[in-house]
Formats: structure tokens, sequence, C-alpha cells
């Protein structure tokens, strides 16, 4: 048995279930998966057969099956659980941190049970998995619990096959386990157990900042319901604006504060608990400036018994955002967490079971077509994705420069890393380095090609150009469309729409609106978003209004457009650029909707990725589809040149129009998605006919915009067309690293 079958309660299914129908023989773990030699009565093994396929543990993910028969039979009586054999290089696939099951919360929840309140009960069926392994085979020596030697009782449930602890690498209780501590910021002790609990309890109820070391490292927690926690929690963190996530006890509190479809409740609900965004409810108990200016707010359920608890003793919703400054990475070392978030909070909540590998929260958005995984990381990574095409060579894929991921591939599947971060930042990049090494050590991964962003100056290039190994470039975007090819399993050419921030080029400009014709091997440009000047490069990505300032020029309203709120020698300064057309030239989509972010909803500076952009989106969905204003001739197709291009001048004048009318801004926003939507569906339909291509996949970061996605999937829909969206995979940079290396293995590794 292959796939997910290790650290998953995996041996003593098959004990119990061999035992029950009076089967023969043993089961082990291997290098690969789970080894079974069966005897029996044949109609008694073809049950076993199609239970361990239809109806295995709830962690457990089988991928493959491979039956012979074995004689002559080896006349073993009963049926035993084998000793593990490590020989061979691991492949088996690591298990993700899973939500504390039903069965673990009775006991923490029964005063008779030996487990009683304690923080770190687990099972087979959940727990920490990825970010306490070490190496494989997953063995409790191989795992950050190697440290705590397990009491009689414990070792008593381990070593039972009919215990659902068997083998529960983390397995522990108050006697044995791991303990609670309460810390003052610089470190000292001020409370233990129990006691340590309800003082942090005290301090989230005072409206003190806290951090909590959780699974997979710190978070910064404080009362969601007040303004002054949350307002003194950005500025410790020097986060201004962007949203902050927020625990809740349980559904019920969860639809309290946001509309759940059923899509969102299932992701609420799934073992991984990763952070669902939904639409907010007006008029709610949280604080205003959680998720200022948006209408979506990022829920998680508790996921280990510590939260539990926590959210039991505090009575109220909590932000539980990353334990870090802006855009560093989590702290997960007790030191580095008293180092560098000591000054930050008013007290540590931490435990002394170490975290290996630092994991941040996923996040999932609910759509209309289902749920999208926006970062995938904790509960997520590092489960395998099978390649369409399996690789011949070991691959090393280093992905982007932002949302940092990294991959390896071997044979029929590819494993990406948890949600790394931005490379620019010095502790990013060393936990860049340390992610390779971690998953090139946990599959035995020796590689012998690198795949790479073609950008020179990435981080991730760089890296890949030093290690001496032949390198596989792979151009930004068709790595956007090929990990939606990998993750719909397809290997045929399709019209791909990749619309993001930037990326590189294969002329060396800087692209973001591209529409390409493209499989798993190559990839051809057949259209794109009007070129344009970003003045002053980066810091156009951070201005918007520079963004809005070049659109407005080049569609002849500079003079009727609305004035940024800056300072007047700036303004004139960046004036002169665009009229000499200055700048790096792009046909990036994100930076066209930074401009139009920045009109609309009066954006100046983003204090976080995107922000213009995701403002806009957010002011549209306070507006029905329905309603939307029709500006669909505002986005031309000139065709005047090599390729098509969408031309959006004309809709930036519809829009300076209609502000100038004093148009709802939310009104305007609805009409700018109807009409880049509509566009880019009608060119992209164009494209693919000409090509007799019947999908269109949507991928880049721009697709992380629900409402655009809508527009373009209906539309495209409504043309006969297959369109390919991100579920399981991210659509921004997070799965760069998975379509380079399904586009290395198809060139041949």
């Amino acid at each position: 048995m292959t796939g997910t079958v290790q650290g998953v309660g995996f041996r003593p299914f098959v004990y119990r279930l061999a035992t029950e129908l009076d089967i023969d023989g043993w089961v082990r773990n291997d290098s690969v998966g789970v080894l079974i030699e069966a005897e029996g009565d044949p109609a008694r093994l073809d049950v076993l057969t199609r239970a361990l396929c239809d109806d295995p543990p709830r962690l457990a993910r089988v991928e493959g099956v491979e039956v012979e028969a074995v004689l002559p039979p080896g006349g073993v009586a009963g049926f035993r659980i084998a000793a593990t054999d490590a020989a061979g290089p691991p492949s088996a696939p690591v298990g993700i941190d899973t939500a504390t099951c039903e069965a673990c919360l009775a006991e923490v929840a029964d005063p008779a049970d030996r487990r009683y309140r304690y923080p770190f009960t687990n099972c087979t069926d959940c727990g920490p998995r990825y970010t306490i392994v070490r190496r494989v085979p997953y063995d409790r020596p191989s795992t950050t619990m190697a440290g705590f030697t397990m009491c009689r009782l414990c070792q008593a449930e381990y070593d039972d096959p009919a215990d659902r602890r068997f083998h529960a690498q983390p397995n522990a209780c108050p006697t044995c386990g791991p303990h609670l501590s309460w810390r003052a910021p610089h470190g000292q002790v001020l409370a233990a157990g129990d006691d340590a609990l309800r003082a942090v309890a005290r301090a989230l109820w005072e409206g003190q900042i806290v951090a909590i070391k959780g699974i997979g490292g710190y978070h910064l927690a404080a009362d969601a319901t007040s303004g002054v926690a949350v307002d003194e929690m950005r500025r410790r963190k020097h986060r201004d604006d962007k949203p902050f996530a927020v625990m809740v006890a349980d559904e019920a509190v969860a639809r309290d504060l946001a509309d759940l479809d059923p899509a969102a409740l299932a992701a609420l609900s799934d073992p991984g608990r990763p952070v669902v965004l939904a639409p907010v409810r007006p008029g709610g108990p949280l604080a205003e400036r959680v998720a200022p200016g948006l209408v979506e707010v990022g829920l998680l359920l508790p996921y280990s018994p510590l939260h539990h608890l926590l959210l039991d003793a505090v009575g109220r919703p909590l932000v539980m955002t990353s334990g870090n400054v802006s855009d560093e990475p989590i702290a997960h070392d007790d030191d580095d967490a008293v180092a560098r978030l000591g000054p930050m909070v008013d007290g540590l909540l931490t435990h002394d079971r170490p975290i290996h590998v630092r994991c941040d929260d996923s996040v999932v958005r609910a759509t209309e077509r289902g749920a999208q995984v926006l970062r995938r990381s904790r509960g997520y990574a590092p489960e395998p994705v099978p390649l369409p095409v399996p690789t011949g060579r070991p691959i090393l894929a280093v992905g982007a420069e932002l949302k940092s991921t990294v991959a390896v591939a071997r044979g029929g599947w590819v494993v990406a890393s948890h949600h790394i971060g931005d490379l620019e930042h010095l502790a990013t990049y060393q936990s860049f380095l340390q992610a390779i090494d971690h998953l090139c050590h946990l599959y035995d991964v020796a590689p012998e090609v690198v795949a790479h962003d073609l950008h020179p100056e990435y981080l991730s290039t760089k890296l890949a150009l030093d290690l001496d190994l032949p390198l596989i470039g792979v151009q930004h975007h068709h790595a956007h469309v090929g990990s939606c090819l990998v993750e719909h399993g397809r290997t045929d050419p399709v019209l791909g729409l990749a619309f993001d921030g930037v990326g590189y080029g294969t002329d060396g400009a800087l692209w973001g609106g591209e529409l390409l014709v493209a499989d798993l091997r190559d990839s051809e440009r057949v259209g794109h978003l009007r070129p344009i000047a970003m003045p002053g490069g980066v810091a156009a990505i951070r201005e918007p209004w520079r963004m809005a300032m070049a659109w407005t020029a080049a569609a002849g309203c500079a003079d009727r457009a609305p004035s940024p709120a800056v300072d007047e020698v700036q303004r004139r300064g960046v004036e002169a650029v665009v009229a000499a057309g200055q700048g790096p030239v792009t046909t990036s989509v994100g930076r066209l909707f930074d401009a139009l972010g920045s009109l609309v909803a009066g954006r100046t500076v983003a204090t976080y990725e995107a922000q213009a952009a995701i403002e806009l989106e957010a002011l549209a969905r306070r507006v029905d589809r329905a309603d939307a204003p029709r500006w669909n001739a505002g986005v031309a197709i000139d065709r005047s040149g090599p390729m098509p291009q969408l031309d959006p001048r004309g809709l930036v004048n519809v829009v300076v129009d209609a502000l100038d009318r004093g148009v709802a801004a939310e009104l305007i926003a609805a009409g700018v998605h109807q009409a880049l939507g509509s566009a880019a569906a009608a060119l992209a339909a164009e494209a693919a006919t000409a090509r007799a291509l019947d999908a269109v996949a949507l991928t880049g970061g721009v697709f992380q915009n629900a409402r655009l996605t809508d527009i373009v999937d209906d539309a495209l829909v409504a043309e006969g067309f297959t369109v390919l969206v991100h579920h399981r995979i991210p659509a921004n940079d997070g799965g760069i690293s998975i379509g380079q290396a399904a586009i290395a293995s198809a060139r041949g590794g």
C-alpha cells in the first residue's frame, strides 16, 4: 500500500481487520509504504483488500496498491505487526499535522480520565506529524518526542495493536509528556501546567497581547472583540491594515461572525484546520480593525487541545496571527521567540515539545466552485501530489521569490514544502534553505536536476545556479499554468490565462497578463495586456497611486483624474517620469488592478501585498453581479500588433468619468470587474477556438479574486469550454514550485 499510510493508524487498522476476518500473516512499515502478507480464504482476502482501499483510517490517503500471489504460502499462524523495515530509500509520505479528534477531546473533557485537561493529548488519528519529524521512517526516535520516555501506561497503549494509540509517535500524558509554562517577556517562568493556562486566559481577558506556542510555531493572540487590543496588536506587530485571522471555539460561534455556506463549513472543519475566508456578518462583535476595509474575515477552529482549553477559558474569539514581525518567518524555537516576540508581548505561553519545522496556518477561500487553497501549509503540506508525467531523475524545484515554496519530485509524485514566505528577508531565506534540506532528507532525494524561475535576480534562481547541477529554467507564467495542469492531471495543451503581479518573461520584460498555449513541456505566448511603464519600478508596487497616474496618462484622462493624496513635489516628479515613459515595462493585470484600486478605493500606499486590488474586490462584492454596470466596451481587443492585446484605456476613462459624476465606489468596482472579466474571457475563447483547444486554465495570483474568477469562468463555460481552476494547489506563487517540477519532469528531467 502506498500513499499517506504511515503514522495514520494504518497498521493497527490492518491488524484488527485481519484478526476479525481470521486471516494469518503480518503487516509492517517499510521505506515505500505499508507491506502486508496475508493468508486465508480467498473471499476473506478480497474483503480485506476492498476495505483497505475503500474504507482506510481517516487520515490515510491510499494512492497505490500492488497485489501479488506469494507461493508457496509462509504458513504463518495468526496475524502480527512486524518491525519496520528501513532498508531502501524512503518514499512513504510523512503525515500531515491534523486537528485533535473527537475521542481525544472527550478524554480532555472527562474529569475521570488520566488525560483530563492535558494540552498534548493525541492518538494515531490526530496530532502533530510533519512539524515534529526529523527523518523517516516515522518512528518516535525520529521525532522531537524522542526526549520524552513514555510511562508504563502510555507504553502499554503504544504497544497494543488493539489500542488507538498503537505506535502514535507523539503519545504522552501528564506523567511523561510535555508541559506548559507561562513566561514573562524576557523568559522567566511565572507559572506551569494548568496554572499557566489560567494565567494566559486572564491576560487575554485584560486585553493583553500574548505569544502562544502551537503545532507549527508561535501565534500572537489578543481578544478579537476588543478594539483597543486589536489596535495595540497592530502597533506592536507593525501591521497597519493586513487582516488578522480569528480563532473561534466552534462552528456555532463561526456562524455568528460570518456567512458560512456548506463549502466554507466543510473547509472549516477539515482535519487540516485552515483559516477560512468567509463574508463577515455586519454589526458582529469583532473589532472593526480585525479586517479593515474588507468584506471577509478569516476564521479557524481550534486544532490542538491547548487551543480548545484556551478558547473555553477565555470565552471570546481570539486574534491568532503569525508570531512574527510583519514579513519575517514565524518563530518556532523557544529562545528565538523570547528574543523576537518578547518585546512585542506581555507574556509567552510555551511548552517543551520542540518544533522541528515551522509551519504557518494554511488559508482557504470558500467559493461557488468549492474551496480554493490560497496558502498551502500546516495541515496540507507535505501531502504528495501525483505527477501527470513521472520523472526519470530526482528533481528539486526552488520556486519563486514571493510566497516561496520548494518541491522535490521523484517517480510519479511531487512533494511541495509548507509556505515559507518572501525570500527578500534573511531569516526567510534561511528557512528556505532548511526546507530544501528537510524535504531532501525526508524523501531521500539527491537532486540530479534543479528547476528554477527565469528571473536572474530571484534568490531562488541564484541558489539554483550555485548548486552545480543540470538546470531547467521554467518561465514564471508557464509554471503557473503547469501547476493548474498538475492539479487536474492533464498533459494536453490548454489556453492559459496567467494573471499576476509580475513575472520574468522570455523577452526579459515583466509579464503579468498573459495568454499562453501551454502543456507540460512548452508554452507559446499568444496574447497579453497592453504594456505600460511602472513609474519608479518596485516603488509602484508599494505605492499604487503611481500606477494610477501611469494608466490615466495612457488613457488621456490624467487631467480629470482625482489627484492622489501625496506630497505635491513627489507627485510632480512622478508625472515627469510618466511623461517620459520611464520605468520597467509590464503587462501585469495585478498592477492594473492596483491602479484601479487606487483610483476607486483611494489607496495610495499598500501596507501589504496587493492591498489596493483586494480592497477593490471587496468593494465590488458589495454589489450583486446582476446589478454591476456593463462597461464591457471599455476593454478593447487590439489586434494591430504581432499578437492581440487587452487594452483597458477605455475602461480607465469610464472609471474617471464615473468618479467625476459621483457614482458609488461599489458600483464602479463592480463594473471594473465585469468589464475586465468579460474581455479576458472573450479573448481567451477566441484564442482557444483558433487553436482547437477545449480547456482554459485560470491561474496566477489575480485569480484569487473570486469575483473576477466567477465572471471569466461563467463566460467561458457558456461558450462550451472546460475551465480549470485551482483548488488544492495555490493559484499564486505558492504553486510555482509544483509547476516547475512538473514541467521539468515532462521535459525529461
